[in-house]
């Protein structure tokens, strides 16, 4: 397998909808529709459906430049891939919800809909970039064409659909594609699938081709962990350190994960994402 070798034109034919976040092109949705309890990664307590006190008249953040000072980490590393624009310029086609009541309560509703079959398009662009195995491209085009179909349905359609269905449709390709990427190393590596690893002392550890799938590593040590080729998919990293980790060409890695975790300049991630503002410099 040759991940350099994979075609333009193929990888033309899964992309879809912008997955990153534009928030010129929000009507603010995560700062309403979304609740937050006090905590260390929010200030104070905000019921879903009711705006943010931050936010302002043009649907912009009034503490943008300082929200982890101001004791809202949370939103710094909220990623909602995309979702918002989509939500607010093509869904409701550039209709904000302050102009009916009635409009904004099932746009709060559909917004995290969207956000979910956003974030199976980002795991299925992934998918593309990181394998030209004939046996499972068309499947992975297949339910790409699938997923893009159903973010353009309209505000009904979309509350009743069965997200949770397509999901299971579409992660039994993701584990098509892990399992032929993973082997790429050709050797077993122990299965870490869902497992506890909160805190772990993985320093150092050679994590090649991993099976991560929902992992817990929460606080875990990753400091030059070579994480190539694992697949990150659901995995908890909030306050993981991965300074000088090599996750460059790890699978089905978001920027939320990253967002979560912490970083320095050494660390390495696949190009499709950013490096997050509040790590380390070194």
């Amino acid at each position: 397998m040759s991940r350099a070798g994979t075609p333009s034109d193929w990888l033309d034919r899964v992309t879809g909808p912008e997955l990153r976040a534009d928030c010129s092109r929000c009507f603010g949705l995560c700062c309403v529709a979304l609740p937050f309890a006090a905590s260390a990664d929010f200030a104070f307590d905000k019921r879903a459906g009711e705006p943010c006190v931050n936010l302002r008249s043009d649907f912009r953040c009034g503490i943008h430049s300082g929200l982890r000072a101001s004791g809202f980490s949370g939103c710094t590393t909220y990623d909602c891939f995309g979702a918002g624009q989509q939500v607010s310029q093509v869904t409701y086609a550039g209709r904000d919800w302050r102009a009916a009541s009635d409009r904004a309560a099932k746009m709060f509703e559909v917004f995290p809909v969207v956000r979910q079959l956003h974030e199976l398009l980002w795991y299925l662009q992934g998918a593309a970039a990181s394998t030209d195995d004939e046996s499972v491209r068309e499947s992975i085009v297949q339910v790409a064409d699938a997923t893009r179909k159903l973010t353009r349905l309209p505000p009904q359609e979309l509350l009743a659909l069965d997200v949770a269905h397509h999901r299971r449709q579409v992660d039994v390709v993701l584990l098509q594609v892990s399992r032929v990427v993973r082997a790429e190393y050709g050797r077993q590596q122990k299965d870490r699938r869902g497992a506890d690893l909160i805190g772990a002392r993985l320093r150092g550890a050679d994590l090649r081709g991993a099976d991560l799938r929902g992992a817990y590593l929460i606080g875990a040590d990753l400091r030059g962990a070579d994480l190539r080729s694992a697949d990150l998919i659901g995995a908890d990293l909030r306050g993981a350190d991965l300074r000088g980790a090599d996750l460059s060409d790890s699978i089905f890695l978001t920027q939320f994960q990253l967002n979560s975790a912490k970083g320095d300049a050494a660390t390495r991630f696949p190009p499709a994402l950013s490096r997050p503002a509040h790590w380390t410099a070194g």
